[in-house]
């Protein structure tokens, strides 16, 4: 993972390992601050690809390495004021019997598949812990004209739930070059979610 990051980012560790993380998400309401939603456009699905870093401050965040989106201006946003690595997927995620069967194919890639639900009862990660080395981050580190760059990114902890899952494949590992690890996840976790705010990108 180390060779894969840019000059300034460390990877990050706990208890020695390093982890890659494949997040099917929702996002709702999306929309510039004190705006309304709109119809048709501030709803969409997202998957990425991400691993936890440091930078040299020692701040710990997020490095994505591919985000999958089915809204040409989400993507058209992120990438230009962002520099974050979106493309372009058909998407669609329908639930049934709180079943969520997640789908997402770039054109040309092979496509992606994820069923699987979340269990009703939630708790939020204690500190120390893996899940809380997962889910709970602040930050996004992002690869600029300038250099690299940090996004804060602001909401309350996750409520954490955990998941059971009926099929899933490593297609979005490959696309972002890494190799098949050829055994199932390592560990899963969901959330019903939270509301979220993103600031632009500083130093």
């Amino acid at each position: 993972i180390q060779r894969t990051l840019p000059p300034g980012l460390t990877v990050d560790t706990l208890q020695g390992d390093a982890w890659l993380g494949i997040v099917p998400f929702y996002m709702r309401g999306i929309r510039p601050r004190s705006c309304p939603p709109v119809p048709g456009i501030s709803n969409f699905l997202e998957l990425n690809v991400r691993t936890y870093v440091r930078d040299a401050k020692g701040r710990h965040g997020v490095w994505f390495y591919s985000l999958d989106c089915d809204q040409p201006l989400a993507v058209w946003t992120a990438r230009t004021f962002f520099h974050l690595p979106y493309q372009h997927a058909r998407m669609s995620a329908p639930q049934s019997d709180g079943w969520i069967d997640y789908h997402c194919q770039r054109r040309g890639e092979s496509p992606s598949r994820f069923r699987y639900r979340l269990n009703a009862q939630t708790r939020h990660a204690e500190p120390g812990t893996l899940e809380f080395f997962l889910a709970e981050r602040y930050l996004l580190l992002s690869q600029t004209p300038r250099g690299l760059r940090c996004g804060q990114v602001h909401h309350t902890p996750y409520p954490l739930a955990e998941v059971e899952l009926d099929a899933w494949d490593v297609n979005p590992l490959l696309q972002a070059g890494f190799e098949n690890p050829n055994r199932p996840p390592d560990h899963l976790i969901g959330s019903p979610g939270v509301d979220v705010k993103i600031y632009a990108l500083t130093d």
